[in-house]
């Protein structure tokens, strides 16, 4: 989905300049994380309405994001509730906001297609019984073994933080 272009483009910058391109943003989260500084948060709603946020482990494939997290933790019984969520990042000249919602992978070719895009990266991850499981994970996953997601956007908002400066918004679907 999002390895298309977007269906509508919008300039939100104020100072004259003209909207970025969609490949520049596209270009940095097929790419995936420069360094482990490259953190990725999510943002979920508890049930009471109150927001929650979580650095996560993203990798990009055929144009969604994938992270896990164990079923016991917060971000993950926010999202059985509702899948709609956002995760925001600070990559290289581009600060990125993405809209959509999350939902489980089920599905064994694909969850060991994604967990060889995280092996490549270092993180010695498989695939078990339908589930993820690793020696470690960051601590806001939980224990193994772990739920994998699927993250598809529908809107993305970029500041470019380097030259060529600007501020676009990316509608989707």
């Amino acid at each position: 989905m999002a390895d298309s272009k977007p269906r509508e483009t919008k300039n939100l910058d104020g100072y004259g300049f003209p909207p970025l391109p969609w490949r520049r943003p596209h270009g940095l989260l097929a790419a995936g994380p420069a360094d482990s500084r490259s953190t990725f948060f999510l943002a979920t709603v508890r049930p009471n309405g109150h927001a929650h946020s979580a650095g996560v482990g993203v990798r990009w494939h055929d144009g969604d994001l994938y992270f896990n997290s164990g079923p016991g933790t917060r971000k993950a019984k926010n999202l059985e509730a509702d899948p709609a969520c956002v995760l925001s990042a600070s990559l290289p000249g581009l600060d990125l906001v993405l809209e959509g919602e999350a939902t489980k992978v089920d599905d064994g070719a694909l969850m060991e297609s994604v967990a060889a895009k995280f092996r490549e990266v270092g993180w010695p991850v498989e695939v078990k019984d339908g589930r993820l499981t690793a020696p470690f994970s960051a601590p806001s996953a939980g224990p193994p073994p772990w739920d994998f997601y699927r993250f598809r956007f529908h809107t993305v908002t970029g500041v470019a933080t380097e030259e060529p400066y600007g501020a676009t918004r990316w509608l989707f679907g």
